[in-house]
């Protein structure tokens, strides 16, 4: 992990693209902004978990939709 020390209003670059900027600092609190292109997904954490889990859950869930096999055309005898 790098860790970096930045002052309210300094910044940090991931690539070219990201700009991390410090805002304030309150007690134990840090507001960061962040500019990132739209195709770029930003979340908290704990929000990433959950959409991930959801996404796992989701993908393992048993199929519910009946046999396709019986929609398929069937070959001439």
């Amino acid at each position: 992990m790098l860790v970096l020390t930045r002052k309210p209003d300094q910044s940090i670059m991931i690539g070219a693209e990201i700009e991390i900027t410090i805002l304030e600092v309150r007690g134990e609190q840090v507001r960061i902004g962040i500019r990132a292109p739209r195709t770029v997904a930003v979340h908290r954490k704990e929000v990433f978990e959950q959409i991930s889990q959801e996404n796992l859950n989701a993908s393992a869930a048993p199929q519910t939709l009946p046999e396709l096999e019986s929609f398929l055309p069937q070959p001439p005898a």
